[in-house]
C-alpha cells in the first residue's frame, strides 16, 4: 500500500522556489511535454486557488498576455499586472460573464484544476470529478476560440472512456497523461484536447 505523504520532494521544491503550491510542477510538466501556454495568450485557470498554476501561467503569457484565474474561494492576488482573479462558481451565469468580460478576445486555453471534495469512495469521487470536467467542456463552448485548447484534470475510472469520447467531439486531439508530479498512489490524471471545433 502507497503511503500519502502531502510533503513530498513537490512540496519543499515548492516552498523553495516561493510557488504557492506543489501543483505548480505539473503545470511546469504539462508545459514543458505540450508547449500549450505561448506570449501574448489569453489564458483561463479554473480552480485556480491557491495560485501555484497562475504563477507559472503568468510567466508564459507574459506582459502581453492575459490571465484570469476563478475559484470559489478567495485567492490573494499575484504581483503580475496580467494576472486578474475572480471569486465564484463557474457554474453560475454570473461567474460565466464576469469571466468573459475579463478576456479581451475568446480564450486561447482553458485550463483546470479543479477536484472534489473527496468522500474517500473510490466511485463516487470518479464520477465528480467527471461532472467538473464536463463543466469545463460546456464552458469551452461559451469562452474558447476555434483551435483553441483544454486541460483538465480528472481522477481515473470505468467512465473516463465515455468522457474522453465526449472531448473528440470538442476537440481534434486528446491525449490523457499521468504526471510525474503527481502524488505517488493518486488516481488524478490530465486530459489534454487541442483544437477546439468551435
Amino acid at each position: 500500500m502507497v503511503t500519502y505523504q502531502r510533503k513530498d520532494s513537490y512540496y519543499h521544491k515548492a516552498k523553495l522556489a516561493g510557488y504557492r503550491s506543489r501543483a505548480a510542477y505539473k503545470l511546469i510538466e504539462l508545459q514543458k511535454r505540450f508547449k500549450l501556454i505561448k506570449k501574448g495568450m489569453q489564458v483561463v485557470d479554473l480552480g485556480c486557488a491557491p495560485g501555484g498554476w497562475l504563477q507559472v501561467a503568468a510567466k508564459y503569457v507574459g506582459s502581453s498576455g492575459c490571465l484570469v484565474g476563478v475559484d470559489r474561494l478567495a485567492v490573494p492576488a499575484l504581483d503580475f499586472q496580467q494576472v486578474k482573479i475572480l471569486q465564484g462558481d463557474v457554474s453560475d451565469a454570473a461567474t460565466i460573464a464576469e469571466l468573459q468580460a475579463s478576456l479581451t478576445r475568446p480564450a486561447d486555453l482553458l485550463l483546470s484544476d479543479m477536484a472534489p471534495d473527496t468522500s474517500g469512495v473510490g466511485f463516487a469521487d470518479h464520477a465528480r470529478s467527471l461532472e467538473l470536467v464536463e463543466i469545463v467542456i460546456d464552458l469551452a463552448s461559451q469562452i474558447l476560440k476555434p483551435s483553441g485548447g483544454m486541460v483538465a484534470k480528472a481522477f481515473d475510472g470505468p467512465d473516463l472512456n465515455e468522457l474522453i469520447m465526449r472531448l473528440k467531439d470538442s476537440f481534434e486531439e486528446v491525449k490523457r497523461l499521468k504526471l510525474k508530479s503527481t502524488r505517488k498512489g493518486s488516481r488524478e490524471l490530465y486530459l489534454i484536447a487541442r483544437r477546439h471545433k468551435a
